[in-house]
């Protein structure tokens, strides 16, 4: 074999990693695009018992094909609070028996020496799925043609890898290098970084079962590769965890922990078999006799066996393992100013490696920004009512966060347009440019309503009792129109919009009204014309205020 045949089987390999690669983005993005609202439904599932978590875990990531997507999502409900540390770790033990699914699969297509292989026929449906993507009309036939695309392009990369393996197992050279690798820690090692790498243990165990196929390495070389794999596949929890909060990082080092913890019971198992047997069995050699004659189901199922039983020996110590990270990263002795830092609470670049979670992450965040919106306008009415400026200060940092939120949310909405969504997810997402702008403006207006305040102080002047009363009237109407808002926003209740769309007429009405009793006032000279001018002012905005929460609500009926 001459070095242009040697280079020609690394450019072959590389390329059966690449389509390998793509192939599981893509059968992944359509999968989850295919079952994102059973998805969320599922995760949500995740608060019951243990042994739950766990098939909530290993359920959502076989349907997805990627356990670092799956983390990241936990990772994710951790940092909004929506799963505790512990409901967190039995998700993520289960993302780890289901990441599995994929090695069956590929060891599955490798059997049959026939003319029509499982290789060949799995192939196939990369063409049946491509037609269907192109030529489907409606979208639930591309997003099927997408899944079987990637399905069939898993075995299009992995005949290619296959032959590249067979074209090095002809050098002795190669035969002769890998043959030295005999150390267990050096082939964990390996396989973590390998996998840190290319950021997928689904893709280093793939090509670990080819290698060991062809001959190239042994099987306990590709039981060690696999081993190290899962440490590797920590890489995207620990991206995404320490760039969050401190429950995020506890949970990325759960991961981190579990899957390391599973490596050395499994090595120190592995070097007790050899103690005992004097050197005449190893791991290996137990799964061999197993499962004579198919060395790609060999390995397959170790890598199955070891992260069920790594899971049943772990579950009942995951107290301690939350107790653990928790002194690992405790809380902080002189914790932070919260309340108004302007920061996102359910968010963050990660998430969108899962656009079917992020986009209900991204509706939580419009959600947070309402509550604020509204908050900085019952604080406005309060003040210009009191005069009494004790909540400026929160006030500001409200409007400051408001400000925040209007640039990031629209921003991370553009980025999350660009990924592969469902109908109704996508439909969505186009509502919430406008949505984001609404609830500026009613923060804007609450500031128009300060502005009205500051007026009355430097003039010492202030509204009449009547006034007053009416003001409280109306922020009692324009907080039940909201309580209905977000009802119907959060549920798209059109039930709830019908009642916003009324509490909206009431709050028109009565607006409308308060302008015929000012201009009695005015007459009676029970106000001033300046304590008039800012009444009349804020009446106005507050119907405007009105305008903008029914535009949030209506904006359900475009994906309901």
């Amino acid at each position: 074999m001459n070095q242009t045949s040697i280079l020609a089987a690394v450019l072959t390999l590389l390329a059966g990693i690449g389509v390998f690669l793509v192939a599981c983005s893509t059968m992944s993005s359509n999968l989850e695009a295919a079952g994102s609202s059973k998805l969320k439904e599922l995760f949500s599932k995740a608060s019951g018992s243990r042994l739950l978590g766990v098939g909530i875990g290993a359920l959502g990531t076989a349907a997805i094909q990627s356990s670092g997507a799956t983390t990241v999502m936990v990772i994710g409900f951790v940092n909004a609070g929506i799963l505790s540390l512990r409901q967190a770790a039995t998700v993520i033990y289960g993302a780890n028996i289901g990441t599995t699914i994929t090695g069956q699969i590929v060891a599955l297509g490798m059997f049959g020496k026939s003319a029509i292989s499982t290789t060949v026929l799995f192939s196939a449906l990369a063409g049946v799925g491509a037609f269907l993507a192109m030529f489907g009309k409606a979208q639930r036939w591309k997003t099927l043609g997408g899944i079987l695309t990637g399905f069939g392009m898993l075995f299009v990369g992995l005949d290619i890898m296959s032959g590249a393996m067979e074209s090095f197992a002809q050098q002795d050279a190669v035969i002769a290098f890998l043959a030295r690798i005999d150390n267990a820690l050096l082939l964990v090692a390996l396989g973590a970084i390998l996998t840190a790498i290319i950021q997928s243990s689904s893709v280093m165990t793939s090509i670990a079962i080819t290698m060991v196929v062809s001959g190239l390495i042994t099987l306990d070389q590709g039981i060690f590769l696999t081993m190290g794999s899962n440490i590797g596949s920590c890489v995207v929890a620990i991206l995404a965890g320490f760039s969050s909060s401190l429950n995020a990082k506890r949970t990325a080092m759960i991961h981190l922990t579990f899957n390391v913890l599973g490596v050395i019971l499994f090595l120190l198992l592995a070097a007790g078999i050899r103690l005992a047997t004097a050197g005449a069995l190893s791991m290996g050699a137990l799964f061999a006799a197993a499962l004579p004659g198919a060395p790609q189901t060999q390995l397959a199922m170790f890598h199955t066996v070891f992260n069920v039983l790594t899971v049943v020996l772990v579950l009942p110590l995951t107290d301690l393992l939350v107790r653990y990270v928790e002194r690992l990263f405790p809380e902080p002795k002189e914790p932070r100013r919260t309340g108004n830092e302007p920061r996102l609470y359910y968010l963050d670049e990660h998430m969108l490696r899962t656009p079917a979670i992020a986009v209900g992450q991204l509706k939580r965040e419009i959600e947070n920004m309402a509550d604020i919106a509204m908050r900085n306008f019952s604080l406005a009415l309060d003040m210009i009512c009191s005069l009494d400026y004790a909540a400026i200060e929160e006030f500001r940092g409200n409007e400051e966060e408001l400000n925040y939120l209007n640039k990031e949310l629209v921003r991370y909405a553009v980025k999350l347009s660009d990924k592969r969504l469902a109908r109704r997810d996508r439909l969505y997402l186009t509502s919430t440019f406008r949505t984001v702008s609404d609830l500026e403006r009613v923060g804007d207006y609450a500031e128009n309503i300060v502005e009205y305040a500051d007026s009355l102080r430097a003039a010492n002047d202030h509204f009449s009792a009547e006034a007053v009363a009416e003001i409280g009237t109306l922020k009692g109407l324009v907080e039940s129109l909201f309580q209905h808002v977000v009802k119907a926003y959060d549920k798209s209740d059109l039930k709830e919009l019908s009642l916003a769309d009324a509490v909206e007429d009431q709050v028109d009405a009565f607006t409308a009204r308060m302008a015929d009793n000012h201009v009695r006032r005015l007459t009676d000279g029970v106000c001033t014309p300046n304590a008039g001018a800012q009444y009349l002012e804020l009446s106005s905005d507050a119907e405007r205020v009105a305008d903008h929460l029914i535009n949030v609500a209506t904006t359900i009926r475009k994906y309901k």
